[in-house]
């Protein structure tokens, strides 16, 4: 496998970041602006930034057809900003909460946006013609906590969101008017704004940090503070699912996850390193970190790393540095996005964390 392409950008935690679809243009969130590096050679550039929010930006998200970039932040508010010939044109969505927004994401169609917030709902903002404004409805029933993470389902109209009150939902975005119907699938036929299409409590209660779509949408995957990852495969609606698989690890907790395939996850979180996860319906179960390919898991590490050490005070009269860590990333991964590939099989994925590192890898 060949190694992983490293960009230290700065001293700085990355709260999130996103690649245009040429994979150009990197956007970063950073305090409360924005930073956009363009690729230069085998590196980035810092290439413009785009300020706005007045408090930490939280979420960010690129759309791949229109190159639209839309941000959201502490502030209470989220940016679309458009490109032109002379820079990025922001327009102003006032989002109607009275907490922060945590996530932002562009559904597929590219033709709304969700943002979670701490208000116990979820803007879904669209743009009226008419009025030349973007205007959000609110997903709040049954939110009951802070939203952690959004996903869109591949009909642009199913939403899956993960919260701190220990549950994963499955919510419907159709806005009447503008979405066109959606063909009836596992979770459900006629799917009103605001339908609940499924609800998961993670084994403990703990906070769900991320939440993902299959690639065909047929299943769902969350992670919890518990270091688990769950797998729901619905029956229908209205019906019991088929199967929950819920994978108990011996790490870290996770913060984020995608789906490499329909039978392979990738996660990644306080551990500072990603993970592969391989099943299906009848189980699911660790294989090993991205870093070091075939290694079964994490408990080989404490023996070796025992060993390591005991050797370095007998060489040297002093224990081996323990400052830097054996991994890319030097410190949580708060996010991990598809960086080449897609339904049929991802190729490559990018990380960022707290390190102010984004890492692109190869599977």
């Amino acid at each position: 496998m060949a190694p992983p392409e490293v960009h230290h950008l700065f001293h700085h935690p990355i709260a999130d970041h996103s690649f245009s679809a040429d994979r150009k243009t990197l956007a970063v969130a950073r305090d409360n602006n924005v930073e956009l590096y363009e690729r230069s050679g085998s590196g980035f550039q810092l290439k413009d930034e785009l300020r706005g929010h007045d408090k930490l930006v939280t979420g960010i998200d690129i759309a791949p057809n229109s190159g639209k970039i839309v941000t959201c932040s502490q502030d209470r508010n989220a940016y679309v900003w458009e490109p032109s010939p002379t820079g990025w044109t922001p327009t102003l969505v006032l989002l109607r909460i009275n907490r922060a927004a945590t996530c932002v994401r562009w559904s597929p169609s590219e033709s709304k946006f969700a943002a979670g917030s701490g208000a116990r709902a979820i803007a879904i903002c669209h743009f009226e013609e008419e009025d030349n404004w973007w205007v959000s409805k609110h997903l709040k029933k049954p939110i009951r906590s802070t939203i952690t993470s959004v996903a869109w389902h591949p009909n642009s109209v199913l939403l899956a969101a993960g919260g701190t009150d220990g549950h994963a939902r499955v919510l419907s975005g159709f806005i009447k008017g503008m979405d066109q119907r959606p063909q009836a699938s596992v979770w459900g036929e006629r799917l009103p704004f605001n339908t609940v299409c499924g609800e998961y409590l993670n084994n403990t209660a703990g906070w769900v940090h991320d939440v993902a779509f299959s690639p065909s949408g047929d299943a769902l995957a969350f992670v919890g503070h518990d270091s688990s990852v769950t797998v729901v495969y619905p029956a229908g609606p209205d019906e019991a699912p088929r199967a929950v698989v819920s994978v108990t690890t011996q790490s870290l907790p996770f913060m984020s996850l995608i789906w490499s395939s329909e039978r392979e996850i990738i996660a990644a979180g306080y551990d500072c390193e990603a993970y592969k996860l391989h099943g299906d319906e009848s189980g699911w179960a660790l294989a090993g970190s991205v870093e070091s390919k075939g290694r079964p898991g994490m408990a080989d590490r404490s023996e070796e790393s025992a060993l390591n050490m005991f050797k370095q005070m007998d060489l040297k009269g002093k224990a081996k540095d323990d400052t830097k860590l054996n991994t890319v990333h030097q410190n949580t991964i708060n996010t991990i996005r598809v960086y080449a590939g897609g339904a049929g099989g991802v190729t490559k994925f990018s990380s960022s964390g707290v390190d102010g590192r984004v890492v692109i890898w190869n599977l």
